[in-house]
């Protein structure tokens, strides 16, 4: 059991026995597991000093403070600090913003015990974990009619129309095949837009992709129908 990896985690949540239920569930993880937990940001805030955590799960109804602005305060100060959310509130628009500001994963809080311990390993070991009701909430939330396109000045990258229509498509989590047919251009030519994607945007998947995309506002806008 020595050999197993150490790992600092955070709960941030109001509700006692919500946070007893997962300091249990976080004790059977394969790691050597150090859990702090806190009701309120006060609570929290020494003893970020005292150990930064490698993982927060964190709640958006505190008692004390919005949610969005606590994972705005903590990433602008530890942009290190890997965030989960865990809410009942799955506002398409809300996951878009809170992924935007680095937010590793974005869950509904009666998720599957099973599900959750397979989200914070893949955040603790690959930084992030992406399901498909992210990535569809994710595409709505960013490109909803009106909305305008976020952009960070000075971040974003220059894209060719093809690789614009392309990465689209990647976010949407269409296949090769998929997008070749759409665009009538072969796998080749679709694979070979797609890692110039991956080159351009210094990221190593389609995951990261995504991610870039929305943080970077490089998704076209939908019109409505």
């Amino acid at each position: 059991m020595t050999n197993l990896p150490l790992v600092h985690i955070a709960i941030l949540d109001d509700h006692r026995l919500f946070r007893q239920g997962i300091t249990f569930m976080l004790h059977r993880l394969p790691y050597q597991v150090s859990v702090a937990e806190a009701a309120s940001f006060a609570e929290l805030l020494p003893q970020l000093v005292h150990q930064l955590p490698d993982l927060l799960l964190l709640d958006l109804q505190l008692p004390d403070v919005d949610g969005i602005e606590v994972a705005q305060r903590l990433l602008a100060e530890y942009p290190e600090l890997k965030i989960i959310v865990l809410s009942m509130h799955t506002d398409d628009m809300l996951i878009a913003q809170m992924l935007k500001l680095g937010v590793r994963s974005y869950l509904p809080k009666d998720i599957d015990k099973d599900l959750l311990t397979k989200a914070i390993t893949e955040v603790i070991e690959n930084g992030y974990h992406f399901t498909d009701a992210i990535s569809k909430a994710m595409i709505r939330g960013v490109q909803a009619p009106g909305q305008p396109r976020p952009q960070l000045p000075g971040s974003a990258i220059v894209l060719t129309p093809r690789e614009a229509e392309v990465l689209g498509l990647i976010c949407e989590g269409k296949s090769t095949n998929e997008i070749a047919q759409q665009l009538f251009i072969s796998n080749r030519t679709v694979e070979g837009h797609r890692q110039n994607l991956l080159e351009k945007t210094g990221t190593p998947n389609a995951v990261g992709l995504a991610l870039y995309a929305v943080k970077h506002g490089l998704l076209p806008s939908r019109q409505p129908y």
